[in-house]
């Protein structure tokens, strides 16, 4: 079990500084890992997360009781839990990322110059990665297996709300790379609870990291955002709509709308506000609103809403830029595709939004007009998730435009480089 160390100040800035040079000197050997190894390993940590559920289990009810005492939100604590089923959900997720296809060495792009040079485009481990997250103790177990498919050593900063959880899951990764004889230092988890260690991080730990991912709430992602001085990338919250256009299909609109927002309110791909053509007010939006309030969904509605569903609150402008995490939904009319489009360019987190639509023009005008990572066309937002993209599991979905946008998973924990074949030519 990882031992937790307790002082701050100086000491923290030592620790940190420590993890950091164990980091970097893990990089090399792991970039240069053969994709036997990594497997092996990976599969190890799925075997030991298994092995140890009940360690994790226990683990998790101290950071439970713990959350409940301090008076956590009810969707802090639904990401916080974990049961058996997420466990083996956990080791099912690491498995099916040691059967992706390995992303190191792959060659991207290859052309021939006319000088007869030959020239190609390889897929490279980033390098150290940072990874700074809240209340998810399965970010833990994602975070640490992408990682190290992608040949990426990977310092973990959880939240201090899930500690306890991180640290029994942490124990498993490093079984696994003990295994398959990888340097341990490959899976780092920051055994303090001092924020001065998120501080030295965003310092980039004197040049041991490459890029730091922030997975949590605004004001964690924002502080990262403004005082890091290394690449990030950006998973800011989840504004997520849900457009019913007036050739929706009213059972699949229902069914997807209840499923969009209440499956799991705390995930960021909840959807948050709901579109409904004005053209279909009449006959869609009272079924839709009484579906989502017989599942426990409190309604904050437009003053043309109220007019039509009196059970619902009225909404402020507060709540089309909220992201409640919680069984809440903003609802409002709009003037079809047009007008679902300027409401979500205005206010959206460019995260993930869907169209529940049988006309295939205003699908393509959803698809090529709206500048979200994700955009789904008749299913929940709430597939975006690494998982339901096959790519095993995802560290976050970024929505930068740089680099890796959408879930992030092993292909977009990689660089490149280029190799350059000749045969004697010199620059004239």
């Amino acid at each position: 079990m990882l031992k937790l160390h307790e002082k701050s100040g100086d000491d923290t800035v030592a620790l940190m500084a420590d993890i950091g040079l164990r980091a970097r000197a893990a990089a090399r050997p792991l970039a240069i890992a053969t994709t036997a190894a990594k497997n092996a390993a990976l599969l190890a940590m799925a075997d030991a997360i298994v092995a140890r559920q009940q360690d994790i289990l226990e683990a998790n009810a101290i950071d439970v009781s713990n959350g409940e005492e301090s008076g956590l939100s009810a969707s802090f604590m639904d990401r916080l839990k974990l049961d058996p089923a997420r466990i083996r959900a956990m080791a099912d997720g690491i498995r099916e990322i040691a059967e992706l296809k390995d992303p190191v060495g792959d060659v991207i792009a290859a052309w021939a110059r006319p000088n007869g040079l030959r020239i190609e485009r390889v897929r490279t481990p980033l390098g150290v990665v940072g990874v700074i997250y809240e209340s998810r103790p399965n970010v833990t177990a994602d975070a640490g297996a992408l990682c190290l498919k992608a040949g990426n050593p990977v310092i973990l900063r959880g939240g201090s709300d899930s500690l306890n959880s991180s640290a029994a899951i942490h124990a498993c990764l490093v079984e696994g790379l003990k295994v398959a004889g990888l340097p341990e230092d490959a899976i780092q988890l920051v055994p303090t609870t001092d924020r001065a260690a998120v501080g030295e991080m965003l310092k980039g730990l004197g040049g041991a990291l490459d890029v730091i991912i922030p997975r949590g709430g605004k004001s964690l992602v924002g502080r990262v955002q403004s005082e890091a001085r290394v690449p990030v990338f950006a998973h800011l919250e989840g504004i997520c709509h849900l457009y019913i256009d007036r050739s929706a299909d009213l059972a699949m609109a229902v069914k997807i709308a209840v499923n969009a927002k209440m499956r799991r309110t705390g995930v960021c791909g909840a959807a948050e506000t709901l579109l409904v053509d004005r053209a279909v007010a009449s006959t869609h939006l009272v079924p839709i609103l009484d579906a989502l309030r017989a599942a426990g969904c409190e309604i904050h509605a437009d003053q043309e809403v109220l007019k039509m569903f009196f059970d619902a609150r009225p909404a402020t402008d507060a709540d089309w830029v909220t992201e409640y995490l919680d069984a809440i939904i903003a609802v409002k009319l709009v003037d079809g595709i047009d007008g679902a489009i300027e409401h979500i360019e205005t206010f959206s987190s460019h995260h993930t939004e869907a169209i529940i639509a049988e006309d295939a023009k205003a699908v393509e005008r959803f698809f090529k007009e709206i500048d979200s990572a994700i955009l789904l066309h008749n299913a929940s937002t709430q597939f975006a998730d690494g998982g339901e993209f096959g790519m095993g599991a995802e560290i976050g979905i970024a929505t930068g435009k740089m680099h890796a946008r959408g879930p992030v998973g092993v292909e977009q924990l990689t660089s490149f480089k280029y190799r350059v074949r000749g045969s004697g030519q010199v620059r004239p």
